[in-house]
Parts: C-alpha cells; structure tokens; sequence
C-alpha cells in the first residue's frame, strides 16, 4: 500500500494529516520529506515517491505542496523559512527522526532549514543535483530568467537589492566578481560561512546534527554549473573547477563539511548520462545513491 503524502505549506493544514499518521504508522523506515527544486513542483517529484515506496513498503512519503513552479523564484530565505515551518512541524511528529530528500534549488533551501532549526532529527540528508557551491552558467533555468543576458553579465543584475529578490540571484557566483558576491549576495555566502556572521557557530552545529550527507551529481547535468557544485566544489577566477576538499570553507570547516567527511558520514555519488531533469525519475540513480540510506 502506498503511503505518499502531499502536504500543503499551511502548517494548519498539516496538522490533521499528520495526526492521523502517527496514529497509525508503525513501519519501521524513517518517514522521508521531499522538498522539490527552481521551476517545479510535488507532482515532478511523484516518480521518487514511487521509487521509495516500493523499496521499502509502508514508508511515509511526504512531498511539500510549497512554492511551487512561478512561486519557486521567491527569495531563498523567504523559502528556507516558509518549508522550515512545514518540515518543522512534521519532525515535531516524527521523533523516530526523518530523512529529507531535496532536488536542485531545493538542496540550498533544505541546507538553510537544517542550519536554522535547533534539534532537529534529520537523519540521512539528500541532495540531489544541487548547486550547493553556487551557480554560475548559461543554461535553461538562467535563459528563462534572463533571456537577453549572457552569464558574464548577470551579476550586475544578481549583486544588488533588486537581484536578491530572484532565488537563483541568491545563490549565483560570479568566481570574476568574488568582492560584489561576498558584499551583496544575502544568502549563498553567510550559508557557505564565506562571508562571516555572528550565526555560524549556531548554524554549524545545527547542521551537523545530521548522521549522513549524501551528495549526488554527474557529468551529464547540463543545468548545476559547474556539475561538481553539487559535490561543493567550483570554478576558481580562471574557471577551473577546484574540488571540494580544497574549498576554502572545506578547510576551514565553516558549517561542518569537513567534520562530517572526517566522520565517516559523507557519502558522495557521481552518475553519468543523466540531464538534470531526470535525476529523479531514474531508477538506477535511486537504487546506486539513495535507497541504502533511506532506512
């Protein structure tokens, strides 16, 4: 019997579903939380669903009917502190703890939720092809917002008041313009810790409450650019790719990247011949990066 849930974003109107659960959940698989990416919506996303429900039958599934599709283009902390309340209000009735599961755009905001909320019970964290280091390339998503505007100029729009209204301006790096990124963009950097903020300490060990980091990307994407920004890594000021583990916030341990990988509980997945908008409607991406962790 399949167990997936669509929750609206209205934390009253998760309240009922969500009693009615827990009055009659006892599988023994963590609930899993879906929180989707830029331009898209629950409905995307039902094929994942599938996927986990019929690996491991009985499992609460619970994709958030949030910001969905135009909406997704709200400001990144309006959307960190909109799906923070829902999945929020969700764990408050999961205390066996929950993995949460987030696509593209939805990996930053679900990185934002777990930095902010205090004692949260996120077990296993997924990202899926998220632009996690940052974004910064011509491709669909960029066209649609930005139609006349080749990458080298976007930063001009992104780098002021304006800009950081767009989601994606929130999270878009210019590695040519590091000083107007660090000064003006509101989210990417203070997330990263590349910008310092009295949070950080706080962030960084909400953070690592987590048990697991699964980050999955691949070649093929052809949106997260570069790719390897869903592995934390990205372009230096000549546009060479520079890995993860020699990211500044790597090194210094900014919001707990470097722990976690000392840890043990870094996992990393690389897929190839998948487009960005296949990652979740692909079984074998499901059964070689995700399923094991989702017990």
């Amino acid at each position: 019997m399949r167990s997936s849930r669509v929750i609206p974003g209205s934390p009253a109107l998760v309240l009922l579903p969500l009693l009615l659960l827990a009055a009659g959940c006892t599988d023994a698989y963590k609930p899993v939380i879906i929180v989707h990416g830029i331009f898209d919506g629950p409905r995307e996303l039902a094929g994942l669903s599938g996927f986990i429900e019929e690996s491991h039958p009985g499992t609460e599934v619970i994709l958030i009917d949030l910001l969905n599709y135009k909406l997704s283009i709200a400001p990144m902390w309006k959307q960190v502190n909109e799906f923070g309340k829902v999945i929020k209000s969700i764990m408050q009735r999961s205390p066996e703890g929950v993995h949460l599961l987030c696509f593209s755009q939805g990996g930053l905001v679900c990185r934002g939720v777990l930095s902010l909320i205090p004692n949260h019970n996120v077990h296993t964290f997924i990202s899926l092809s998220s632009p996690l280091a940052g974004q910064f390339g011509d491709t669909e998503y960029v066209n649609r917002l930005f139609p006349d505007c080749a990458k080298t100029k976007v930063h001009l729009f992104c780098y002021n008041k304006w800009g950081q209204k767009l989601s994606i301006c929130d999270y878009w790096k210019d590695p040519h313009y590091t000083s107007a990124y660090l000064r003006n963009n509101l989210f990417l950097p203070l997330l990263n810790g590349e910008k310092e903020n009295s949070y950080m300490t706080e962030w960084k060990e909400n953070f690592l409450r987590i048990k697991k980091l699964v980050l999955i990307g691949g070649p093929d994407d052809g949106v997260i650019t570069p790719w390897q920004s869903s592995h934390f890594a990205f372009y230096d000021s000549e546009e060479n790719v520079v890995e993860m583990r020699n990211q500044e916030f790597y090194v210094k341990d900014t919001f707990g990247l470097r722990t976690l990988d000392a840890r043990g509980d870094l996992s990393v997945c690389v897929q190839s011949g998948v487009k960005h908008v296949e990652w979740h409607s692909n079984f074998t991406v499901f059964t070689s990066c995700m399923v094991e962790w989702l017990v």
